[in-house]
């Protein structure tokens, strides 16, 4: 599946070697043991890219949008062929259970796919006529390419946050460099080898592994045109800090502190399985976490004994195991955060429900128990900051007009859960919070069709649907003055 090991950058249409000859070990956190060996770029390695990628704007910008939705279609038709592998890989090299890996290889597949679909439209939306108010004049509108776009992704959802980002780039006409995290750069390379065997044009697509030095000189470089970044706010600061030197055009789609709003109309079960899903898929390393519950007092001791229950229930192990329903945190450094935000939580006294401590009877990996702090203070660290682990804190609320209020009180604004039985209580609440997606009575599905981003200091733009297109276009209109 991918070039032989060490793995390399693909830059150029080729597989090469980091001009240092530099190469770092990438690790499985499940066991703790080496994976491979994996080429490092670094600023030199993306001035080769970007070169690579100039070079072939040109030619792949005038390409007709079906043109561009075929090559799109046959990257769909290649990671579908190769889903289990991919999976697998995922798997090993992120540390999420299988069945999620197999859930991100099929949003991989829909969303190449659904930008096919859109970049053969293109075609007949391009030279519409303009309605002007002035007789002697004629219009047209144009959607052009911005031009080569910078594309870093995070390692939370390898792949997915990578085919949100680049099958709309290429769907518009844009070439673009990847630069993957290097913490999971494996299932990135693996893409990487069916975009090569779709067989676009010598520099369309690039890719350079790396870390932040790679990151920092893409998104600074003066012939990129688009940065579109994922990753922590503090990241996202820097780069549009650094993005404004060249006022580039840009895209960030950043951390989050979401909030699950329970009715006490609510059908609990129900209630159950998605409060569990909202902050302990992917060991709650989604920006989309609800990591914040708020329950109406009526019934949040009631539940909070039930959720007790079902959490310690869920098993927690080996990620390639079908029976697995928790796998490991990505990295070490990841796990050392995580445990740090809950031994803070226990040194302040914070109620502690259940979890608390590594997971347990496991020699090896990064696996933390599901832990869940109940009447969390609203300015303590673990209720306001983004932890990006399988952490949860709960506090009750009194009334509707409360549970907005504090769902409200945020810093950030990306997703947030309502579970109510009271269909107008729904849409009610749904229009009053600030935040970017609501998702009623309802686990975290996401839709290729549907935008993704958030307010506040969650994004900066949009992501998925006609959107994620649109910020890979630039506007341009043609007046022509009437002869005579």
């Amino acid at each position: 599946m991918l070039n032989q090991p060490p793995y390399q950058l693909y830059i150029a249409g080729r597989w090469c070697n980091a001009r240092s000859g530099r190469t770092e070990t990438v690790f499985n956190p499940a066991t703790e043991t080496a994976l491979a060996e994996v080429a490092f770029g670094a600023a030199q390695d993306i001035d080769d890219a970007v070169a690579a990628a100039a070079a072939a704007q040109a030619g792949w910008g005038k390409n007709s949008g079906r043109a561009r939705g075929a090559f799109l279609r046959a990257i769909a038709g290649g990671v579908q062929q190769q889903q289990e592998q991919l999976a697998h890989l995922q798997t090993a090299n992120n540390g999420k259970p299988l069945s999620e890996s197999l859930i991100d290889v099929g949003d991989v597949i829909a969303t190449f796919n659904y930008y096919a679909e859109l970049a053969e439209q293109l075609d007949d939306r391009q030279d519409q006529p303009v309605a002007l108010p002035g007789a002697g004049f004629t219009a047209t509108l144009r959607h052009e390419p911005c031009g080569v776009a910078a594309l870093i992704v995070p390692w939370n959802f390898p792949m997915v946050t990578t085919a949100w980002k680049v099958a709309p780039a290429l769907a518009a006409g844009c070439t673009v460099v990847l630069k993957p995290s290097e913490i999971t750069p494996l299932p990135e390379l693996a893409l990487a080898a069916i975009i090569d065997q779709a067989g676009l044009p010598a520099g369309v697509f690039n890719l350079v592994t790396g870390d932040a030095e790679a990151g920092a000189a893409l998104a600074s470089h003066p012939a990129v045109r688009k940065v579109s970044f994922t990753g922590s706010t503090v990241v996202g600061q820097a780069v549009m800090k650094t993005a404004a030197d060249d006022l580039k055009r840009i895209s960030l789609e950043l951390g989050g502190k979401s909030a699950a709003l329970l009715f006490a109309d609510a059908d609990l079960e129900l209630a159950l399985d998605i409060v569990c899903g909202g902050i302990f898929f992917n060991a709650g390393q989604m920006c989309s976490a609800t990591s914040r519950l708020l329950i109406e007092r009526s019934i949040a001791q009631d539940f909070t004994a039930r959720l007790k229950q079902r959490v310690e229930s869920i098993r927690v192990g080996d990620p390639m195991d079908p029976a697995t329903q928790m796998g490991p945190l990505s990295s070490r450094r990841q796990y050392q955060k995580v445990q740090q935000y809950i031994q803070q939580g226990m040194a302040a006294g914070l109620k502690l429900i259940t979890g608390g401590a590594p997971a347990q009877d496991k020699a090896k990996g990064y696996f933390v128990a599901p832990t869940i702090f109940a009447d969390v203070p609203f300015d303590s660290p673990l209720w306001r900051e983004e932890i990006f682990g399988p952490v949860l804190c709960i506090h009750a609320f009194d009334s509707e007009q409360e549970a907005i209020a504090i769902a409200n009180r945020s810093d950030y604004g990306l997703v947030a859960t309502v579970l109510t039985a009271d269909s107008e209580r729904a849409s009610r609440v749904s229009a009053a919070l600030e935040v970017g997606l609501v998702w009623v009575n309802s686990p975290q599905v996401i839709f290729p069709q549907a935008s993704w981003g958030g307010m506040k200091k969650s994004s900066l733009g949009r992501e998925l649907g006609p959107w994620g297109l649109q910020a890979f276009q630039e506007i341009k209109h043609v007046v022509v003055a009437a002869p005579g």
